[in-house]
């Protein structure tokens, strides 16, 4: 009867409760009215009848809110109640509908949030399913092309056989280039690259980097090069490696989107605790609409130019990762036919 009452509960066993206590009163009134002034005993019947409405009243009002907030917390706390508040501890002097309205309504605010993580996951999935297949889908269809156009009798043909090998070895390059990419990014995003963090002179590495794509430089002939007023020497606390392939990929990307006769020039510059690394080219540029999205997975300000220099799409999210791995914040500033600034910041010895 009392496991789960409802208010017309609570008032029905409050007037039971109070009803009998005024008959038991007016029993021992009677008894008693002789012994007594009739002004005082009818003083003890309005006190006994006061205190049992009180207690009763709030006997009830307990054991209800107590059961109520308790169906609450069964949904709305993960953990189980410990010993000591299983007990029915209501503390009547507290606004506790107020508390409880206030719990649930931040529950329901993080259930909105989980609610909209995951909501964002299952698009990501989505997208990300579907950017894999169309980039494996390409280089794919054009190895199963050229491997069956050999097979069904070209690879007698002294005039064709060697050019679709070789193009069928670019597609199997680019393909093996996506798969490495995929990979890395899955470590960055999983958390699973422990970064070594040691201390290096940025210039002797940008200088290296420069080296290594000399020549792809070289066949567009665009100049790689420092700004001006950069120091001899710039030491920076990071992953070597990991900066090296942020640089290596903002360069290259520079070569590969440049004009010819163009130039790609690395800065830096000191900002009390940090270092401020800026990779500019006089390139194409990118359109401010499409600023926002570089460096999401797979996408291309340029679809059919982007296939043509190669590439898996993920340079650019790589590079993000990278940076923000080291605590740190990646930017780019752009214009079409102006050329494009990528900067990011890494922390100075």
């Amino acid at each position: 009867m009392l496991k789960n009452p409802t208010p017309k509960d609570i008032s029905l066993y409050i007037s039971v409760s109070v009803t009998a206590v005024l008959l038991l009163v007016f029993a021992l009134f009677l008894v008693i009215s002789r012994l007594i002034p009739l002004w005082l005993g009818f003083i003890g019947v309005v006190v006994c009848t006061f205190l049992t409405a009180y207690f009763a009243s709030t006997f009830y009002l307990k054991m209800y809110i107590y059961r109520k907030i308790k169906v609450i917390y069964k949904v709305i706390r993960q953990q189980k109640l410990a010993p000591k508040d299983k007990g029915m501890d209501v503390d009547v002097n507290r606004p506790l509908l107020d508390d409880v309205a206030q719990e649930v309504e931040a529950w329901a605010q993080d259930q909105q949030k989980e609610l909209d993580k995951y909501k964002s996951w299952a698009e990501y999935r989505r997208r990300f399913v579907g950017d894999i297949s169309h980039e494996l889908k390409t280089p794919i269809f054009n190895i199963q092309g050229f491997l069956h156009t050999l097979l069904d009798g070209a690879l007698e043909d002294p005039a064709v056989n060697r050019p679709y090998l070789e193009r069928a070895a670019k597609n199997l390059d680019r393909l093996s280039t996506i798969v490495g990419d995929l990979e890395a990014i899955s470590k960055y995003e999983s958390g699973e690259l422990v970064l070594d963090l040691q201390a290096f002179d940025l210039r002797k590495l940008a200088e290296e980097v420069f080296e290594d794509l000399e020549f792809k430089a070289a066949r567009k002939n665009i100049r790689l090069e420092f700004k001006d007023g950069v120091g001899q020497v710039c030491r920076v606390r990071a992953d070597r490696e990991s900066i090296r392939q942020v640089l290596m990929n903002l360069v290259s990307n520079s070569i590969k989107y440049g004009i010819p006769n163009g130039r790609t020039k690395i800065g830096y510059y000191d900002m009390d605790r940090h270092v401020l690394i800026e990779v500019a080219d006089n390139g194409i540029g990118i359109p401010a609409d499409k600023l926002k999205h570089v460096f999401d997975r797979f996408y291309r300000v340029d679809e059919s130019r982007s296939r043509e220099q190669g590439g898996s799409g993920l340079g650019l999210a790589i590079v993000k990762h990278i940076v923000e791995a080291h605590h740190q914040t990646i930017t780019v500033r752009s214009a079409p036919d102006l050329g494009s600034t990528f900067g990011f910041t890494l922390e100075k010895v």
